[in-house]
């Protein structure tokens, strides 16, 4: 009697009009296993820092009320006026996707009542900011920061640690750095000056584009962040802030620059470095890698200010601040440019190899028991063939490959392969955590 044939599998086709591709979102980018390592490294550094200049974890929401933002960044600013990613929610009201972290923080500051905390609160965090702007290299709508902020204290020597801070952390990536630096006053010695400052642009108005002639009377300040280039030649000219500080603030400023100096932190006074965001008061700085110097605000690595009005403009008691932001996609740029050598990951020594549906359930626990003993291991359970799965383990370079078999689970022992001399040995099962120790470690 003839074999029956076998019956072909249908196989169900999915129809055309149900398949659709998707690709990412204008200005968004997806974070590849292979750029991990240099996200990894400078999170890494944020958190050894924070830790060594006393700051603590702060983790805020992505969405916040819109008003915080219209309120403590400025509704002249470029942030409000164009790149909010601002929506109704179902509930009727107006939210927002975080496009910066400080105007969040001095939110919680207030509503956890932080002021009741020893003075200054030091507080760190990191993650995605989101802003609507034409995506180019190193800036898109997605994006990530590193902050820092000190909330509660006035000091000058707290402006000047800040700066040595982030100086310092660019110096152990590798990345030497220069700081610009300005002082934007108080509010008082502020308004004299901008009264200086309209007269002065009033002449110069038909150079200014549309926007910063509506600017002009609204919030002249603004003007000096324009990245239009006929606005920036309008700029070159005009009063210097500085020269309209009150002595008080005058005084805070010079403090600052003297900590420096004998801090040897390399900076440039900057005179129209305003930032652009409308809550800074006092000292203003920007970081640029030491051959970046002069490019615009758009090629900073890092900057911030102080920032002593917000938390009462928030609904808060009066209290000084000041925080800085390190761009996280910029930084990597850099490190990439300058061909800097990043830390690797430390690969594993040793690699699990089975063969046989027994071996492979064996297998399954020993990883379980090597990971909780502290013993990172490679292995590729869905492979059957040992030869593949040596291969692996060559390609990955261990020291050690622990093979089990049927007979090894039959006899409760395994293999111990040195992939350097070929040498195989035979242990009991209950032995191989200590003798894996003493190769690897002793």
């Amino acid at each position: 009697m003839g074999r029956r044939p076998k019956k072909e599998k249908k196989i169900t086709k999915i129809p055309k009009e149900k398949i659709q591709s998707y690709q990412l979102l204008r200005g968004m980018k997806d974070i590849l296993p292979s750029e991990q390592k240099y996200w990894s490294w400078i999170k890494n550094l944020g958190e050894k820092f924070a830790q060594e200049y006393g700051f603590k974890k702060i983790d805020l929401p992505l969405l916040e009320e819109l008003g915080l933002f219209v309120r403590s960044i400025g509704k002249e600013t470029d942030i409000v006026q164009k790149e909010l990613f601002s929506f109704i929610d179902q509930g009727g009201e107006k939210v927002c996707i975080r496009p910066e972290f400080t105007a969040g923080i001095a939110r919680a500051y207030i509503e956890h009542g932080m002021f009741n905390l020893s003075q200054p609160v030091k507080l760190y965090t990191a993650g995605a900011l989101f802003r609507h702007e034409r995506p180019q290299s190193g800036r898109h709508r997605q994006f990530h920061q590193l902050n820092f902020e000190v909330l509660g204290e006035a000091q000058p020597v707290i402006d000047a640690q800040l700066i040595l801070l982030v100086y310092s952390f660019f110096k152990e990536l590798g990345i030497e750095t220069k700081i610009e630096i300005n002082s934007l006053g108080c509010l008082d010695c502020r308004e004299n000056y901008q009264g200086a400052l309209i007269s002065h642009l009033r002449s110069k108005k038909k150079q200014l584009c549309e926007n910063c002639k509506k600017r002009l009377t609204r919030n002249p300040l603004r003007i000096f962040d324009c990245k239009e280039l006929k606005c920036q030649s309008v700029k070159e000219n005009s009063p210097q802030i500085v020269d309209w500080l009150c002595e008080e603030c005058k005084a805070h400023f010079m403090r600052v620059l003297e900590y420096l100096d004998e801090l040897e932190v390399l900076y440039e006074p900057n005179s129209y470095l305003v930032r652009g965001l409308d809550y800074y008061t006092r000292t203003v700085f920007e970081v640029f890698a030491k051959n970046s110097i002069g490019k615009s605000s758009q090629d900073a690595l890092a900057a911030g200010g102080r920032y002593d009005n917000l938390i009462e403009i928030l609904g808060g008691r009066p209290t000084p601040a000041i925080g800085l932001a390190l761009g996280i996609e910029r930084t990597i740029l850099k490190i990439k440019e300058t061909n800097i050598e990043v830390p690797e990951t430390p690969l594993p020594k040793i690699f699990l190899a089975q063969l046989g549906e027994k071996a492979r359930i064996k297998a399954l626990l020993l990883f379980e028991i090597l990971r909780r003993e502290g013993i990172t291991v490679a292995e590729n359970f869905s492979k059957g063939s040992l030869r593949v799965q040596l291969d692996i383990a060559n390609k990955l370079g261990v020291k050690l490959t622990l093979i089990l078999g049927q007979k090894e689970v039959s006899d409760g022992t395994i293999l111990i392969r040195d992939m350097e001399s070929g040498i195989q040995e035979e242990i009991a099962c209950n032995k191989v955590i200590k003798e894996i120790k003493k190769k690897l470690y002793s």
